[in-house]
């Protein structure tokens, strides 16, 4: 194991609000200068407020205004009065 030098600078993992239980990680932090990032990888947080990525320890919090649950953003076309 390579030795450690305390001036060493670590970032600490990176907080992200959110506002569902289900998030993507892929690695990339613009405000820590990450640039190769990870695969990406889908996150549930289940019954917890918050998770984190296995491969970066970027920690997802769940917003205090939450979107429901069952809200589905489609991409699609829509009607001109849905906008």
């Amino acid at each position: 194991m390579p030795p450690r030098h305390p001036d060493t600078l670590v970032h600490p993992p990176e907080d992200v609000i959110v506002l569902s239980k289900r998030v993507a990680c892929d690695g990339g932090s613009r405000s820590l200068g990450a640039t190769l990032g990870h695969p990406l990888v889908y996150l549930d947080m289940g019954e917890d407020d918050h998770v984190e990525c296995g491969y970066c320890d970027r920690r997802f919090v769940l917003s205090a205004h939450p979107h429901p649950e069952n809200e589905y953003l489609n991409p699609a076309a829509r009607p001109p009065e849905a906008h």
